[in-house]
């Protein structure tokens, strides 16, 4: 009987994503019962959609804001909202991405060393993050945000401030 990767006795979870594309025309990925236009067209002027290596970018900011809502629940940290910009390096022979860089805006009120144990636990459980990490370099920062005094308004991530 083999053990699964991670050794964890559990059964590995699947992912299932599916993409369509007509040729020289509009492509999609399906991901979660939703749609996301794509471009997939080759030596044409860009469509607007995201191509793979946004998507990636997208998948990897997605980590970064769910381990930061794992970390927020199971580590009792308070947070209104967050941003994340992330940045990724690559090259062209052989192409592969060599770096990625990001930068996570947390709206809250928690102590420096706390910021810091949650970087920590970002890096150490995001499962993207360490998928990516073990193929390139991966570096970046966790800043708390003080939040404005507004008249008892939400924070919305829109209002977290950018670089």
């Amino acid at each position: 009987m083999s053990t699964p990767a991670g050794g964890s006795g559990a059964a590995p979870l699947v992912y299932r994503v599916s993409a369509r594309s007509v040729a020289r025309g509009e492509a999609e990925v399906v991901a979660g019962g939703t749609a996301v236009p794509l471009d997939a067209a080759w030596a044409s002027a860009p469509t607007g959609a995201p191509g793979p290596a946004d998507l990636l970018g997208g998948a990897f900011a997605a980590c970064l804001l769910k381990n930061l809502a794992r970390s927020g629940a199971l580590l009792d940290f308070a947070y209104d909202a967050a941003a994340v910009d992330v940045e990724l390096r690559r090259q062209d022979s052989p192409p592969r991405f060599v770096a990625i860089r990001y930068d996570l805006r947390v709206v809250t009120e928690e102590p420096a060393r706390r910021v810091e144990l949650v970087h920590a636990n970002l890096r150490k459980f995001g499962t993207v993050y360490n998928t990516l990490a073990a193929v390139c370099e991966v570096s970046g920062t966790v800043t708390a945000v003080a939040a404005a005094p507004s008249a008892g308004q939400p924070v919305e991530p829109g209002d977290v401030p950018g670089r």
